[in-house]
């Protein structure tokens, strides 16, 4: 494929990704785009990064996700790219806001 090509398709894959409005969407995109395994890698490579950032050792990452000792070093050695960090700050911007969730409900309660 030639570089003009590529950026032109990068360019609508990623504007299609941009215009899908909620998770329902993206869930129906993902799942029908991606085949299972395809989507349990990249979802697995992001809970790894996750637990990375929370200080869980690999032994503990590889047997809870079942994956191995070279997918979790892989993901070791990527931790300060910026899509992870992108990614990362997103997920513990959801843990926050769920903590908070839930003390604010017993306290109106």
């Amino acid at each position: 494929m030639n570089l003009t090509l590529k950026k032109q398709i990068e360019k609508a894959f990623f504007q299609t990704l941009q215009d899908l409005k909620n998770t329902k969407e993206k869930e129906i995109f993902f799942k029908d785009f991606f085949n299972e395994v395809e989507l349990e890698i990249y979802i697995k490579r992001l809970a790894i990064a996750y637990w990375i950032k929370k200080g869980r050792d690999s032994e503990n990452i590889m047997q809870n996700l079942h994956v191995s000792l070279m997918d979790v070093k892989k993901i070791e050695k990527i931790m300060n790219s910026d899509g992870i960090k992108l990614a990362l700050k997103y997920l513990e911007a959801e843990d926050w806001a769920n903590v908070w969730s839930e003390k604010i409900k017993k306290l109106v309660k």
